[in-house]
């Protein structure tokens, strides 16, 4: 099954069947099936009911920012996170989101590594410094890949705070996903990512032509403010046009604030 819209009805009006449990998610994470009309497809189902509460997350709910996550992805064009929905399951109301198999190796599957020196080597972007532990200084960097610095955009206007290596997913055919938005959308600046990369530079055109949509898709009867109405809070929605017109004036990727950890940790 191939992500798009017939995946999303798949994952909206198909049977849901649990087959298992993420162990290593720290919220109610569950491996399913969802099947429809002779298709089917693996999933992964996250109740509303096994979220566990964030004091700095307090309006709405991870499953419905990740839902809001998928909307502004699909708003730009750029399909990087898999098609999500909001439906009922077997323990109630919760994310549905459509299993992407990352591939292990192959060409655009390196996307991180710890290289000795203080400047990346080309094709390669520097993140920060990082401790190995026997003294020796190594350098985090993350590829100079078009399509990483694509979700560097959309996590600038989502406003993620958890972009960690494990929630990039290159596949086969050459796609990247992300996942993992339940901690997004802040009204407050909360933007920690390892793809810092780009920091301070131009945004490319492409992305200048990409925020001008969103912005007026966020606008007063634009369709991903209505889309986006029901999955979060007025505030949110409000703040995340408001993100897209600061990308738009500075017409550059931002740069960490110093007010918050710029690296979530673990970085992967």
């Amino acid at each position: 099954m191939t992500a798009g819209a017939t995946a999303a009805e798949l994952l909206a009006r198909g049977e849901l069947t649990v087959r298992g449990r993420i162990r290593d998610a720290s919220n109610a994470a569950l491996y399913c099936t969802v099947a429809y009309e002779g298709r089917e497809a693996a999933c992964v189902y996250k109740p509303v009911a096994g979220e566990r509460p964030l004091w700095d997350f307090p309006d709405g709910t991870l499953a419905g920012r990740e839902v809001a996550a998928y909307a502004v992805s699909e708003a730009t064009g750029w399909d990087l996170v898999p098609p999500t929905v909001l439906r009922d399951g077997p323990y109630g109301e919760g994310m549905c989101q459509l299993w992407i198999e990352a591939a292990a190796e192959g060409p655009g599957t390196e996307l991180l590594a710890l290289v000795e020196g203080e400047e990346p080597e080309p094709g390669w972007k520097a993140i920060g410094f990082a401790d190995t532990g026997d003294g020796r200084p190594a350098l985090l960097v993350h590829a100079d890949d078009e399509r990483l610095r694509r979700l560097a955009v959309l996590d600038a206007v989502i406003n993620n705070a958890d972009r960690k290596g494990g929630h990039l997913l290159p596949t086969a055919d050459g796609r990247l996903y992300g996942i993992d938005h339940g901690v997004t959308f802040h009204v407050e600046t909360k933007l920690r990512t390892l793809l810092w990369g780009w920091a301070g530079e131009p945004l490319p055109a492409e992305a200048v032509e990409v925020l001008k949509s969103l912005r007026e898709d966020l606008g007063e009867g634009g369709a991903l403010a209505a889309r986006l109405a029901g999955l979060i809070t007025p505030a949110e929605v409000a703040a995340t046009r408001a993100r897209v017109e600061a990308l738009l004036a500075t017409g550059r990727h931002p740069e960490p604030t110093g007010e918050w950890p710029a690296i979530p940790w673990p970085p992967v």
